[in-house]
């Protein structure tokens, strides 16, 4: 795999920020949701953007 230069780091770094965030905001948003399916769609979503932080961290390895 070629190396990343500077300025893709620092945007990759950014993502996997945006990310990890996503993550924990709607993990936040499950575990106070009264409706059941409000808490589906965030515990869907949260797993979707952990996907992304995971697919992301692999272009680092």
């Amino acid at each position: 795999m070629p190396s990343l230069t500077q300025k893709e780091l620092m945007a990759l770094d950014d993502q996997l920020n945006q990310e990890q965030l996503l993550v924990k905001k709607f993990r936040s948003y499950a575990s106070t949701a009264q409706d059941g399916q409000l808490r589906m769609l965030c515990e869907q979503q949260a797993k979707r953007h952990k996907q992304h932080y995971d697919t992301l961290m692999g272009y680092l390895y």
